[in-house]
């Protein structure tokens, strides 16, 4: 069955990025954020408890890790529309068969499955921008698919709370199956669409790509120097936005409905940031666009730790934070083509992305046993600044690494 679209060397690499923008909505945004949303109302239904909460989506944390691991060297063997199609679909099922679990054995397997098949979509879209755009222009087109994410951020905050409210017993439900009926569209959409490469050109390779193409990617020392910066982002990033709500409301004093709202405006912040971030990077380096994310996340997490000012602070880290959430995944996507070059963009950057969320698996649970030590939360917002610090230091030498290579 052939695409949808007539591949043209004009429009069509926008119209992957289209189609890899809903595949990212999908996969992260609804397979993966949509659950915060979802679970206090879940687990009351179910009669779930903290620890079965933790184990849910730890399991979605392993599965997609697996499957982040093992993604680009499968789509290289089976094609990345096919395996797009399939992970996304897997995603989709998984999804709308929770509506209809009645405890938590069967959510735990279904949400693992949710997880495997997030990290098999995710991977192979991102390793798209090195198949169909040249160096040039591959920070701004990973920046407009990770905007995905936000988007997925934004719908759940505003239609769980709906379907809440209009069915208070099985709203959760009802949440469930249509978002899990998006997925199934968007998987749709996204074979219709997607194609592997240009027929009749190659992107532009890397300047490193020939110091790589006989060697093994787990060979090449530089992808574990990126790995290491893309591990602070995802241990620090996630304590963020684990634990921001709770912390405002528990140490700060805000009500929850005020809390959310903030929450909804990290959302809707978080829309520029990979397409500013990943533009940015595309003209300034890869590592000063790094290094300016890391300034930015930094300053935010020391403020929200500090406590001083709840009408100025708060909302001045809201939005230094929305502003570069999701544009780290943007620069490491576009990196990964100038490091390995284009054919093997995928397969590095599902390696870096198992490191990145050793860092979320992490920096919780680092966090968490902080704040019962000390009685505060803030303690671990601080140890987000200290790893956003040493980030924002590998990353500014990240260009001579680079250099060394080529």
């Amino acid at each position: 069955m052939k695409t949808f679209f007539k591949p043209s060397s004009g429009y069509y690499p926008w119209l992957v990025v289209f189609a890899g923008l809903f595949g990212v909505f999908a996969s992260i945004g609804i397979g993966r954020f949509a659950l915060g949303m979802l679970l206090p109302s879940m687990s009351n239904a179910l009669g779930l408890s903290y620890s079965e909460m933790g184990i849910i989506s730890t399991l979605n944390f392993t599965g997609y890790l697996v499957a982040a691991l093992s993604s680009g060297f499968i789509a290289r063997r089976t094609g990345t529309r096919i395996l797009v199609f399939i992970a996304l679909l897997s995603v989709g099922i998984s999804m709308s068969l929770i509506s209809l679990t009645e405890g938590f054995m069967f959510t735990a397997v279904f949400y693992t499955i949710t997880g495997l098949g997030s990290g098999a979509s995710n991977v192979p879209i991102m390793g798209l921008v090195s198949q169909w755009f040249s160096r040039k222009k591959r920070g701004a087109a990973a920046g407009f698919i990770v905007t995905g994410s936000g988007l997925g951020v934004i719908l759940s905050g505003l239609l769980v709370p709906y379907f809440n409210t209009i069915n208070p017993q099985k709203g959760w439900r009802i949440s469930w199956l249509w978002l899990g009926i998006f997925v199934i569209v968007i998987a749709v959409l996204c074979y219709l669409i997607i194609r592997d490469k240009p027929d009749n050109s190659d992107p532009a390779s890397s300047v490193l790509h020939g110091n790589v193409s006989n060697k093994s990617i787990l060979k090449e020392r530089l992808i574990y120097y990126v790995g290491i910066i893309y591990f602070l982002f995802g241990f620090t990033y996630v304590i963020y936005v684990t634990f921001f709500v709770t912390y405002i409301v528990k140490e700060w004093g805000v009500t929850e409905s005020a809390a959310g709202t903030l929450w909804a405006w990290i959302g809707v912040l978080s829309l520029l940031s990979g397409p500013v971030f990943g533009t940015l990077s595309d003209k300034i380096g890869r590592g000063k666009g790094l290094f300016l994310v890391f300034l930015c996340q930094s300053i935010s997490y020391f403020l929200i730790a500090t406590k001083i000012n709840y009408s100025m602070i708060i909302y001045v880290s809201i939005l230094l934070f929305g502003l570069v959430a999701w544009s780290v995944p943007s620069i490491m996507a576009a990196l990964m083509g100038d490091i390995l070059g284009s054919e093997k963009a995928a397969a590095g950057f599902g390696f870096i992305t198992f490191i990145f969320g050793l860092g979320q698996i992490t920096g919780p649970s680092v966090a968490g046993f902080l704040a019962e030590k000390t009685g505060t939360l803030s303690t671990g917002f601080y140890m987000a600044t200290l790893g956003a610090s040493i980030a924002m230091v590998l990353s500014i030498t990240l260009r001579e690494k680079m250099a060394s290579k080529a």
